[in-house]
């Protein structure tokens, strides 16, 4: 483990990460949409690390679902330990040139990997990438991303897209959370012995499924 990204090394022996949204009443209350914060915990829910979503209100209230931010992960020691940034750009089929790309750094400043979306007329499809922009994974989402009243599942697959080697999930989370707010509840389930830093990139992959399709607040019905 010594040579893990400082901060990783519990990831090593996850095979299951869950990332829950803190609700924010404000939002329900006012509908403004504040910055995001999450906890991401293990599988008996004790929390690993949190995490902050950094831009300003103009993208947050008129980009929302494209917006650009920074979202910086810590561990329970307040220790920056991943760091998630996602430009503004286009999210759709009609901009293959110009689809969603997100990139990993842990620790911060050095690249642990990237998410790019793939062009697909029907399904939401996306690469996991390493540092050196090398192909790793396929994420490959259902035709509706509307679940009603059940959870949501995105597939991890190998690169030829044959065998499912684990998923992100999209947990309903009841009728109150899902109309008035955009409250967030995900389980990243993958191989154990997989990289951590793939595993962290995959926690940036969570966070941008969650914006591109989950944003909107009736999303989930």
């Amino acid at each position: 483990t010594h040579n893990l990204p400082p901060g990783l090394e519990y990831l090593n022996q996850l095979d299951r990460i869950i990332i829950h949204q803190h609700v924010e009443l404000l939002e329900a209350i006012l509908g403004t949409e504040p910055s995001s914060k999450y906890e991401i915990k293990n599988h008996l829910g004790q929390r690993v690390y949190f995490a902050v979503e950094e831009n300003d209100c103009f993208d947050r209230n008129l980009c929302s679902p494209i917006r650009s931010f920074t979202i910086r992960i810590a561990d329970n020691t307040g220790r920056e330990v991943i760091t998630v940034n996602r430009p503004l750009r286009c999210n759709s089929c009609w901009f293959p040139c110009f689809l969603q790309e997100l990139e990993v750094q842990s620790p911060p400043g050095t690249i642990a990997g990237y998410v790019v979306q793939n062009w697909d007329p029907f399904l939401p499809k996306f690469t996991i990438q390493n540092e050196s922009k090398e192909d790793v994974l396929k994420i490959i989402g259902p035709y509706a991303t509307c679940g009603c009243f059940e959870d949501v599942d995105f597939e991890v697959k190998a690169l030829n897209e044959m065998s499912t080697i684990g998923k992100i999930s999209k947990y309903w989370s009841g009728f109150v959370n899902n109309v008035f707010t955009n409250t967030a509840n995900f389980g990243i389930q993958v191989p154990v012995d997989l990289d951590v830093k793939i595993k962290a990139v995959m926690i940036g992959a969570c966070f941008l499924i969650d914006l591109m399709f989950f944003e909107n607040s009736l999303d989930g019905l």
